[in-house]
């Protein structure tokens, strides 16, 4: 099933977003809907013509070790080149730089449409536009002059190395190391030995070099995580020409064999082993700067900032990078609704009469009632969760370049609250969506032939991937809500609502009826908030035990707002045009009202459940023993 870009969906959910309030802001003038169509348009032809039709390939293909090195999948090499051609990595980054200087806003609407086409080829800009967000915040001057160009290009591409065998999400654990050391060719530099897994993207061969961003301890950091730095650890390294071409002592030791996004590379890395060099011999294309020579010395590595504060700068990369495997998770759940969506209108199944009777024609399952309540709840889940995820990405934005100091303070409030929120609960929900999209398959998409497993099989890393919902949620209950007292979630809420009661309409029963779900949402929102608050100072056990929860009523609440909106300014459009909405916007905007009644017809009612578990269960589970866990 081939894939189209759902451009008007897109820029509808960016106007949404605030779009005009983004093209305000200092270096974003040009950022109208206009060009953002047309970006997005671009990006939609190149996903169809060019990623989609790899996404099946690739996953048969997979990626493969070979002698130590990385091949991937057939059409990956030349696809990336075009993408890089193309200007697409580097869309939201300092034109100094050679970036294109678009709104974040932009860029997630653009990456969206890369997720949905194939999310293995996705992972690769996924990551490196992350390192390139951390390079340029805490990099110094010549770090970011050396490996900014590059990256943003996509001529090189960037990981994230945390993971270590015996530490998995507990980075305290992290043993690589990191010792001092100093050479008149390679500068300031630190020795890098250790082992990091689940490398996405760690070794393959799209880009000439790949820049880690390594997490290593130096021989007298502190135990835990306050003893954690940054190295940026290239694969290349300059030879005595100056050409990135001497290669570093880093080796691929393995590839992972996974459920899903086979034909995206996660690699097992060996830092500062023999078979990897000392990083003074010589490279792809010879080369030798006379450099340190004792074997199993370790991998060249430059501190970024100071020792010690590297997981703070982690966190510049790792919340992007959760941001956008939230949106990965919707883009591949969009692309899962599409497939099912056409399948539905074609499979000739049963009769007109749904009775069971016998009587009526035979029909497109599309007809039936029950795989209309499948698709109704994959595409409103999917319309609310974009729209909230753009609205994130237009914090993002804010957060950067708002001058106005109390309006950048409301964008940091949000972006802290709802980043866990998108990252946690758009992939849940991004799996409970291609489940039921492969359902209206029935018994063909359970067949690899039809694609419908592969979506399935792809997403289901997306709750994982950079945190795992569980730790998405001790994050928000956390860091989040405990850590001030409940304060900056108090401040999100409250604007929330007050956005929330300037939409309702009390001539319009439909929005009464949504505004008034809102506010009972936000209601229960809060008093679970302020709840938790409590607890934690009566029993620091009770806020994790009901912290999945807890993240699951912020998804249904927030996007509930984002439905809100929707449904007004879709009334709005219909009657600023008389009913006509022109270009066949009467159908777009009477849809966007259907989607978003269903929304709070369906979805909404989990908010009182939710609330129900968050009051009842924390202690049945903070009380539970490991014993009960025994299997008899």
């Amino acid at each position: 099933m081939p894939y189209t870009a759902p451009v008007r969906d897109l820029v509808f959910a960016c106007e949404l977003a605030d779009l005009a309030g983004v093209a305000r802001l200092p270096g974003f003038e040009d950022a109208t809907p206009e060009l953002l169509r047309s970006v997005l348009d671009e990006a939609g032809k190149f996903a169809a013509e060019v990623l989609a039709p790899l996404n099946h390939s690739g996953d048969r293909r997979g990626a493969r070790l070979e002698g130590g090195r990385v091949v991937t999948a057939d059409g990956w090499r030349d696809a990336y080149r075009q993408f890089v051609a193309g200007g697409w990595n580097g869309l939201p980054f300092d034109p100094a730089f050679g970036g294109q200087g678009l709104p974040w806003l932009a860029a997630t609407a653009v990456a969206e449409i890369w997720h949905a086409a194939n999310m293995a080829f996705s992972l690769c800009p996924l990551l490196t536009q992350s390192a390139i967000a951390a390079i340029e915040a805490h990099g110094t001057p010549r770090q970011r002059d050396t490996f900014l160009p590059k990256l943003v290009s996509g001529e090189w591409s960037g990981t994230m190395n945390l993971t270590e065998p015996q530490a998995g999400s507990d980075l305290s654990a992290v043993r690589t190391r990191a010792v001092p050391a100093t050479t008149s060719a390679d500068g300031d530099h630190h020795r890098i030995s250790g082992q990091k897994i689940f490398i996405t993207y760690g070794d393959h061969d799209l880009t000439d070099n790949i820049i880690h961003l390594v997490l290593a301890r130096t021989p007298d950091a502190p135990p835990g995580v306050k003893g954690i730095s940054l190295f940026i650890v290239p694969k290349f390294l300059p030879d005595n020409r100056g050409a990135w071409t001497r290669r570093n002592a880093i080796e691929t030791l393995s590839l992972e064999h996974k459920l899903g996004i086979h034909a995206s590379p996660t690699a097992v890395l060996g830092y500062g082993g023999k078979s990897g060099g000392d990083g003074g011999g010589d490279g792809e294309n010879g080369g030798d700067d006379g450099g340190e020579k004792s074997e199993n010395s370790g991998a060249i590595g430059y501190l970024v900032g100071e020792e010690n504060r590297g997981l703070m700068y982690m966190f510049t990369m790792m919340n992007l990078a959760r941001h956008a495997v939230g949106v990965e998770g919707n883009g591949v759940a969009e692309r899962a609704y599409q497939q099912a969506a056409g399948f539905a209108a074609e499979r000739v199944q049963g009769r007109a009469d749904d009775n069971g009777g016998g009587g009526g024609e035979r029909v497109p399952i599309i007809r039936h009632p029950d795989v209309k309540r499948m698709l109704l709840a994959q595409k409103c889940r999917i319309e609310a969760l974009r729209a909230l995820s753009l609205t994130v990405a237009a914090n993002i934005d804010h957060a950067r370049r708002q001058p106005d100091a109390e309006a950048k303070a409301r964008a940091r409030d949000l972006l802290e609250v709802l980043t866990p929120v998108i990252k946690g609960y758009a992939t849940e929900v991004g799996v409970e969506n291609v489940s039921l999209a492969l359902q209206v398959h029935g018994g063909m998409g359970f067949i690899e032939e039809t694609g419908a497993a592969q979506h399935y099989r792809d997403q289901r890393i997306t709750p994982i991937y950079e945190g795992t919902t569980g730790i998405q949620a001790m994050d928000l209950v956390g860091r989040k809500l405990t850590a001030d007292g409940g304060a900056a979630t108090a401040r999100v809420i409250a604007r929330i609502r007050a956005e929330c009661e300037a939409l309702g309409d009390a001539d319009d029963q439909d929005i009464t009826v949504m505004a008034d779900a809102m506010r009972a949402a936000l209601d229960l929102l809060q008093a679970a908030a302020e709840s938790l608050v409590a607890a934690a100072a009566a029993d620091a056990r009770l806020p994790g035990a009901v912290a999945e929860p807890y993240l699951r009523l912020w998804g249904v609440t927030a996007c509930g707002w984002r439905m809100l909106k929707a449904a007004a300014v879709s009334r709005a459009e219909l009657a600023r045009d008389g009913g006509d909405g022109g270009d066949g916007g009467d159908a777009f905007y009477r849809h966007k009202i259907h989607t978003a009644k269903f929304y709070f017809a369906a979805e909404m009612p989990q908010a009182s459940a939710l609330a129900e578990v968050i009051g009842r269960a924390a202690p049945l589970i903070a009380d539970a023993g490991a014993d009960l866990f025994e299997v008899a």
